[in-house]
């Protein structure tokens, strides 16, 4: 389950994070974007207006009472201390961020990948990831959980809004990817018409997790593609905004 503020703009994970870990994922909502890019769009490279996308960031830093770290995402492995990207003027070329540092947000931004968060069970340290398929074959979930020094078992992870196990479909070459990695994610693909298949990605991400000893793992029931009144999805509309999913410490 997923908590959605009375305002229904946002999402609040429902996961058993300790007390001095926020997180929060975005809808569509509560911006003033136009069109395509209606309502709430945060990226800045999907050919939105830019004053606009600038006062749709200015709300939620509003929202979090502090500056997201955002970065440049290129469906990757590289994982980033949050605090350098905060104190420097360039975004780097990153898929995921960790901080050990209170009031330092942690930010990915999606429109069908899946936003993964995580934290410790102590709340020292949290991490958000940006997982493709394509960063989640080479390891971005390994890189994230390695990137926090703690051991898998102390972790808990929340999966965030993405394209569901009904949408998204992906040729064999795909599959076989993930299958030549893992055996057992053979489960999380079932055949769909004209010799495609339909993926489960976040089966797939459990799955890596798992093996990084993170057992504790929620969310996962939000699908991008079939909720176009709160979600933006690029496999439904192609041109589209983007929306934030967030994890940091309390100050």
């Amino acid at each position: 389950m997923t908590t959605i503020l009375s305002d229904g703009v946002c999402l609040v994970p429902d996961w058993p994070a300790p007390s001095g870990v926020r997180s929060l994922s975005t809808t569509r909502r509560g911006g003033i974007s136009l069109g395509k890019y209606s309502s709430l769009n945060l990226g800045d490279h999907v050919g939105d207006d830019p004053q606009a996308v600038l006062a749709n960031r200015r709300w939620l830093a509003d929202r979090v009472s502090g500056e997201p770290c955002w970065l440049n995402q290129v469906h990757g492995t590289t994982v980033v201390d949050a605090a350098a990207v905060a104190a420097g003027e360039q975004r780097p070329d990153a898929d995921a961020a960790f901080a050990y540092q209170a009031g330092v947000i942690c930010t990915v931004m999606t429109a069908d990948c899946l936003p993964v968060l995580l934290c410790d069970d102590r709340g020292r340290v949290v991490a958000a990831a940006h997982a493709g398929w394509r960063g989640l074959l080479d390891g971005v979930l390994e890189a994230t959980v390695a990137a926090m020094a703690i051991p898998g078992e102390h972790l808990l992870a929340w999966l965030g809004p993405a394209i569901g196990p009904m949408a998204f479909e992906v040729g064999d070459e795909v599959r076989l990817a993930f299958v030549e990695r893992d055996a057992g994610a053979t489960a999380a693909f079932v055949p769909a018409p004209g010799d495609k298949w339909l993926a489960d990605i976040f089966m797939l991400a459990s799955q890596r997790l798992a093996a990084c000893g993170v057992e504790r793992v929620f969310g996962g029931n939000h699908c991008t593609v079939n909720d176009p009144e709160r979600f933006f999805s690029y496999r439904r509309d192609g041109q589209t905004g983007r929306m934030a999913t967030m994890v940091w410490l309390e100050r």
